[in-house]
């Protein structure tokens, strides 16, 4: 006797669903497990599973279960239940990323909701201490009073998270003032995937490993890395250069969570220039403009930003003449 595809597609659907929702309830029941917040800060429903399967990228993941911790140790469970049951884990701040670096195929851990505090700052010492879901919105409104402020300031600084913009080592047009946000950490508190935790600030006494790494391709990593100021791809192994100060918080910037999860960071602050000025430079072309930058650097800008005629006709039509003087 022969079944028909018809016949046997149904079944095999209900068969492999019955199989899915059963594997997800095990793992939403492991997770609620290890969460101080238990169930309600764990979700594995398709609604939720769906929204966060997109971030501002095109790509589209669709996650096992999405969780909300509230504390280090909910973020160590997590990564225990998921080192046992061989789920992968992708840290989540605000979405925003335009290349997929929120979206994952395993646990997606949103730091948003609760794991959001500014835990310091000192306006001595010019730091602040934060958990990575604190938006750098956030941070620059608790660091203005002391007259100070988060130096990075990517286009979406108004919703993005100090973890998602050091996972990305993120800048922004005051990167000719303040550098990436790599340049700006000086201590992360670091949990590895195998549950391993660690200080991630300079020298690397702690990690014969990684100095043995660096020293036998001295050469290749001081000709081939970190040859531009705004290069932010790959590993930024010239953080650990002896000469650069074994700084491993900067080598972990950019990562973006291949090597270890933010469970806070200490940061420095800058002063808010007291009286700063725009100055409007028009050039005939977009290469002529690029070309002058070198002769605008000794004057060192707080920002630089390069408008094209096109952008400029969108002001224009949507804000009048009068927005865009000639």
């Amino acid at each position: 006797m022969f079944l028909s595809s018809s016949d046997t597609l149904p079944s095999l659907r209900a068969a492999r669903d019955e199989q899915d929702a059963s594997g997800l309830s095990a793992l939403a029941e492991q997770l609620a497990g290890v969460l101080s917040g238990g169930a309600q800060d764990v979700d594995v429903s398709s609604r939720r599973r769906a929204e966060y399967s997109t971030d501002a990228s095109i790509y589209r993941v669709l996650p096992q279960a999405v969780v909300f911790p509230r504390t280090e140790e909910d973020v160590l469970g997590i990564l225990g239940v998921a080192r046992r049951m061989h789920v992968p884990v992708t840290m989540r701040g605000a979405g925003t990323s335009i290349a997929g670096n929120a979206v994952g195929e395993g646990i997606v851990v949103d730091t948003s909701r609760h794991f959001a505090d500014i835990l310091s700052i000192d306006p001595d010492e010019r730091v602040a201490v934060v958990r990575p879901g604190v938006t750098i919105a956030q941070l620059q409104a608790a660091a203005a009073p002391f007259g100070l402020r988060f130096g990075p300031d990517p286009s979406t600084w108004t919703r993005c998270t100090i973890g998602g913009a050091i996972g990305n080592n993120a800048c922004g047009p005051h990167a000719l003032a303040y550098g990436k946000s790599g340049q700006q950490v000086v201590s992360l508190d670091v949990v590895d995937g195998r549950g391993r935790r660690f200080t991630a600030a300079e020298g690397l006494t702690e990690h014969p490993e990684l100095r043995e790494l660096v020293a036998g391709n001295l050469a290749i990593i001081r000709t081939q890395f970190g040859r531009f100021g705004r290069q932010v791809s790959g590993y930024a192994l010239e953080g650990l250069l002896p000469e650069r100060g074994e700084k491993l918080g900067e080598f972990l910037s950019g990562t973006e969570g291949t090597l270890g999860i933010i469970l806070s960071a200490t940061v420095r602050l800058q002063p808010i220039p007291s009286s700063p000025h725009l100055v409007v430079l028009g050039y005939p072309s977009m290469p002529d403009a690029a070309d002058d930058v070198p002769s605008l650097l000794p004057f060192h800008p707080l920002a630089l930003e390069g408008m094209d005629a096109r952008l400029v006709d969108v002001v224009r039509r949507h804000r009048g003449a009068a927005a865009v003087p000639e």
